[in-house]
């Protein structure tokens, strides 16, 4: 069996030398997949020109399927985003916005291009909001074909209102944060080396 890969897409609204909280608890996933040797990535995806559509490639220096060609090589996909105004960012959207452009795309088998692919959500912020947008990030990625383990989810929030995010407020302390990390990060890896000893038959799911 090959080694499997990760990939991480950090839909923060900052490039990447700015810091981001997002990223911050993204690094808690990346030492669990260090630690079961799965090669992973991590791209911020403001720090490229991705253009708004629903294509695999836009044009006009579209650099969107730079990234889609790494997804395709990815056992697994974590897309994150930050919590702005109850919901997921607008990178987050765009970013989901793509991928549906590739969903006639078929496999060797016929079926969606992202069969077999397993998938997660990381989301931080200091308000409310986490679970609708890690729901809202969760099911576009199901609805494209990935498959989703479970306990897929691992979120920050802060109070409610204007206040520390996760790095000042050391939201790495928080036990039920970290609970979810090992969970989701585990599972993903778990249903991943499944898929690759037994992929999704094709009965029932190929594009006529």
């Amino acid at each position: 069996m090959e080694n499997l890969k990760a990939l991480i897409l950090n839909c923060s609204l900052k490039k990447s030398d700015e810091q981001s909280n997002t990223d911050a608890l993204l690094k808690d996933f990346t030492n669990v997949f260090d630690n079961k040797q799965i090669k992973s990535e991590t791209i911020r995806i403001v720090d490229y020109n991705i253009a708004y559509g629903i294509a695999d490639d836009m044009g006009d220096g579209d650099e969107w399927p730079k990234i889609l060609e790494k997804v395709k090589q990815a056992d697994i996909l974590v897309l994150a985003s930050p919590v702005w105004l109850g919901e997921k960012s607008s990178v987050s959207k765009k970013v989901l916005e793509r991928l549906n452009g590739s969903s006639s795309e078929t496999n060797e088998k016929g079926q969606p291009i992202f069969y077999n692919k397993v998938a997660g959500a990381v989301v931080t912020g200091n308000e409310d909001g986490a679970k609708n947008a890690a729901g809202d990030l969760i099911f576009g990625l199901a609805q494209l074909g990935f498959a989703i383990p479970p306990n897929p989810i691992a979120y920050w929030v802060g109070d409610a209102g204007p206040g520390p995010s996760y790095i000042e407020a050391e939201g790495y302390k928080n036990e039920f944060t970290q609970s979810n990390v090992q969970m989701a990060s585990h599972n993903l890896i778990h249903l991943a080396k499944m898929f690759q000893k037994q992929p999704i038959p094709a009965e029932g799911n190929v594009s006529e």
